[in-house]
């Protein structure tokens, strides 16, 4: 009962607000193509028939929730997986350089913290190259990277996920300075008092206390290693993936196409971040973290 009341309700009365605004928005926004049709034709319309009417135009400004969730129905379970039509396909083509991008991403993210927080001469020259990378659009970034990475014959997975792990190695990178940071200083001079080595020090008090501060970057990190690898694909005018679906759609103007695409890799990253967080449960559990 406490998930229900905690979890569900909340979540589920946001969603349904979301969904109720989404329709009354797909009215406002595809009326005037049908008055226009009315008019045009010199047939009057009443309102029902106007409304009705926009929850059914195939190329609409604004397709209906409906009609996105029948769009993703069809493309996820009605053909084949390994059909370039299918959602399944183009979602795995995603997934595969996020996760890459995210595993990159992570792993440099940590070794720059360990380096920062046990070296003050890096920490004062490599914390603010790190910030400052982030303040460069990755729209601007991602053409180059292709480009680049094209010129020495690396191509397929490898740069997109080049362009997750810029992007998903900064909040790891900066969780895990203050992770590491955060044991008190009685703590410290504790282990120094016992004669502690650094390697000691950091396996037995500074890596176990950023464990919170490792999982929390994670979640945004695997998220916006999705972001990443969808617009690594933008610039390289991809035939798969998420980044193809939306270039496909925007194409041939299948607005349809584009918001089921768009709802999928909501969905993709929203699985990426709860699995982030159950696995942080589990490790928390092992290391005696009372709820």
């Amino acid at each position: 009962m406490n998930f229900v009341r905690n979890s569900v309700i909340p979540v589920g009365t946001v969603l349904i607000a979301i969904v109720a605004l989404w329709y009354v928005f797909a009215v406002i926004l595809n009326a005037p193509f049908e008055r226009d049709q009315a008019a045009r034709a010199n047939t009057p319309i009443t309102t029902g028939q106007l409304i009705a009417n926009t929850m059914a135009q195939e190329r609409p400004v604004l397709p209906a929730p409906h009609q996105v969730a029948a769009e993703i129905r069809k493309t996820v379970f009605d053909i084949s997986p390994t059909s370039k039509r299918s959602l399944v396909y183009h979602g795995w083509v995603t997934l595969s350089s996020t996760l890459l991008g995210f595993a990159l991403g992570t792993l440099l993210g940590i070794l720059l913290a360990i380096a920062i927080v046990h070296s003050r001469t890096l920490d004062k020259s490599l914390m603010p190259w790190i910030i400052t990378s982030q303040t460069v659009p990755i729209l601007a970034i991602a053409p180059m990277v292709i480009v680049v990475l094209n010129a020495v014959n690396i191509t397929g997975l490898l740069p997109k996920a080049m362009i997750s792990t810029y992007l998903s190695f900064f909040p790891v990178a900066v969780g895990m300075v203050k992770g590491l940071r955060s044991p008190e200083i009685m703590h410290l001079d504790l282990m120094r008092t016992y004669n502690a080595s650094k390697m000691q020090v950091f396996w037995k008090l500074r890596w176990p206390a950023s464990m919170p501060y490792l999982f929390t970057s994670m979640k945004i990190a695997v998220a916006i290693s999705l972001v990443g690898a969808i617009v690594g694909e933008l610039p390289t005018g991809a035939v798969a993936g998420i980044g193809a679906r939306l270039l496909a759609g925007s194409y041939y103007g299948q607005t349809v196409q584009i918001w089921a695409a768009l709802i999928t890799a909501a969905l993709m990253a929203a699985v990426l971040v709860s699995l982030i967080g159950l696995i942080a449960n589990v490790v928390n559990r092992r290391m005696g973290v009372r709820p």
